[in-house]
């Protein structure tokens, strides 16, 4: 492969439709609105280039192409921190936590998701989840990351 691919990265292993697999460079990830993962990737397939001097010949090119993250593995060694992400904002950014222990109070507290207040006892929710949950008189905002706050712009 040409030294420019070799350097290129990070590389991951991708499975198509009909099982075989491919090692593809990973160029971003994205959530989209339904709160799924993709991948953006590209595959480094072989062109036909004309040259100016009316040779033919086989080059490597890449090939952009997306990707459910389910078919993505990661390659060990490789290194995903610097891959673009988009979309993570439509997705799952707040958490509603179960209180066990309440008198006559608000049962659930919700919190943002980068909170470190709520317990083992709680679950991701959408934004709109979370707005909705904002006017529920069992469901008390966090008073350490005011998840209130964050919605409000919504």
């Amino acid at each position: 492969m040409d030294d420019r691919y070799a350097a290129a990265g990070p590389w991951a292993r991708a499975t198509l439709p009909d099982g075989q697999q491919l090692d593809v460079i990973v160029t971003g990830r994205t959530r989209t609105r339904d709160g799924r993962w993709w991948y953006e990737l590209e595959a480094v397939l072989v062109a036909r280039i004309r040259l100016p001097d009316g040779r033919t010949v086989a080059e490597p090119t890449p090939v952009a192409f997306s990707m459910p993250a389910h078919r993505v593995a990661p390659i060990p060694g490789e290194s995903y921190d610097a891959v673009p992400t988009n979309g993570a904002v439509a997705g799952r950014q707040f958490l509603v936590e179960n209180l066990w222990r309440t008198i006559d109070g608000p049962s659930r507290r919700l919190h943002r998701r980068d909170c470190w207040q709520p317990s083992a006892a709680h679950r991701r929710i959408t934004t709109d989840e979370a707005f909705a949950l904002l006017h529920d008189p069992d469901v008390a905002p966090c008073d350490i990351c005011h998840p209130e706050r964050a919605l409000r712009r919504h």
